[in-house]
């Protein structure tokens, strides 16, 4: 294994990483734990997140910021629902923060975030809820290797 490697297109990376919010609450870490590997360009991370880990080798640890644009997006208006509050169990308690899992058209399982609640609606988001969100990424490098090869 070449240590002198840097990230980049195709690399195979094996980090260790913990996602945060601005406020310093963690979303996601496997400090700890098993490290992830992952090929860059293999849909396992988001772009923003590979893009920023280019140049970085292997012993490297970074904290970086990643913009929502880079990241999950912005929230699409479009993505929040008005729903009767009749299609809702009755026997339910909604109330704003609560998440709940939806089938869209195709039956595909989508997770929704009760929004607001009123007599006569019930506003569910289904935008990511880290969409508009500034992240802190944190990240330690354990080694680079050339995707398909191993050492």
């Amino acid at each position: 294994m070449n240590s002198d490697l840097e990230i980049a297109e195709n690399s195979q990376v094996t980090l260790h990483f913990a996602i945060r919010l601005e406020d310093g609450a963690e979303v996601d870490s496997n400090f700890g734990g098993k490290p992830a590997t992952f090929t860059v360009g293999d849909g396992n991370l988001l772009p923003g997140f590979e893009q920023s880990l280019f140049g970085l080798k292997s012993g490297d640890k970074r904290k970086l910021v990643i913009k929502p644009e880079q990241g999950f997006g912005m929230p699409n208006p479009a993505n929040q629902q008005k729903f009767k509050p009749e299609q809702f169990n009755q026997d339910q308690e909604l109330y704003p923060g609560l998440v709940m899992s939806f089938n869209d058209a195709a039956n595909t399982e989508l997770p929704g975030v009760i929004a607001t609640v009123s007599e006569d609606e019930i506003i569910v988001d289904f935008n990511h809820p880290l969409a508009g969100k500034t992240l802190e990424f944190e990240v330690e490098i354990l080694s680079v290797e050339t995707a398909g090869l191993s050492s």
